[in-house]
């Protein structure tokens, strides 16, 4: 699912700064799964940051591929057809 998205937020060398919280918390408000670009480094800080990104928004994350982190958070107020349903 996520390979179809395209990046929403990107991460600069601030971190998992406030305006970046709260800008993934608004676009997982209408998305369940977003894409997120983070900056350069080692796997482990990239995973790590996404992690905490993810922590920080109350969400999870779902994978990081290279710079790209996909994090996830179930909306029930979304209408059913945009929904990501398991099972």
């Amino acid at each position: 699912m996520g390979q179809r998205l395209s990046v929403t937020v990107s991460v600069g060398v601030e971190g998992g700064s406030d305006a970046v919280v709260r800008q993934v918390r608004h676009l997982l408000a209408t998305h369940e799964l977003i894409k997120v670009r983070i900056p350069a480094g080692t796997g482990t800080a990239r995973r790590q940051l996404a992690a905490e990104l993810a922590d920080k928004a109350q969400a999870a994350c779902a994978g990081v591929v290279g710079r790209t982190a996909l994090l996830y958070h179930p909306n029930e107020d979304i209408p059913p057809d945009k929904r990501i349903l398991f099972g």
